[in-house]
């Protein structure tokens, strides 16, 4: 999907995208090989929750409006430390249920991690085929990215409260 958003707003050829997701998956890896554990350590798992979703809001929110291509680029180590979000929400949940209710646990998000898979690429080339129609009078091809930032951010709100300390 983020694709057709390069292709589209930035006029990039295939080569062009292929370097830019390869740039995107090797700064994955070094979150998720690297920085991960030291900053959950550091800092403790809530604030690394709270922290990867203040990246990944603003991650999407350059990406949807960059207008160049080297500002989209921006976006990219952004949208890597949103992984500290993942293994952090999954740590604090772990330690809420019994050892008994692991297994269920994890089916849980495995099942929501699903249903969002499947919502999520209808939902981008929908509004990106609006924001984008000359019909709407309106041209903002980066909606599917500003609207991916405001359900971070609705995440963000929702991880800030559920993890406040009583």
């Amino acid at each position: 999907m983020g694709v057709l958003y390069m292709l589209y707003r930035y006029g990039w050829d295939e080569r062009t995208v292929g370097l830019v997701m390869a740039g995107v998956g090797l700064c994955s890896i070094v979150v998720q090989g690297g920085l991960i554990g030291p900053v959950v350590k550091r800092f403790g798992e809530r604030n690394a929750l709270i922290a990867g979703l203040l990246f990944g809001t603003a991650g999407f929110f350059v990406y949807g409006i960059a207008p160049t291509g080297m500002i989209f680029l921006i976006g990219v180590p952004l949208m890597a430390l949103w992984g500290f979000a993942n293994a952090s929400a999954l740590g604090l949940m772990s330690r809420r249920v019994g050892a008994d209710e692991q297994g269920q646990l994890q089916g849980a998000n495995q099942s929501i991690q699903g249903i969002a898979n499947m919502i999520g690429p209808g939902l981008f080339t929908l509004s990106f085929a609006y924001a984008i129609r000359p019909e709407s009078g309106v041209h903002l091809p980066g909606t599917p990215f500003v609207l991916a930032a405001l359900l971070v951010l609705a995440a963000l709100a929702i991880g800030w409260r559920v993890t406040r300390r009583a």
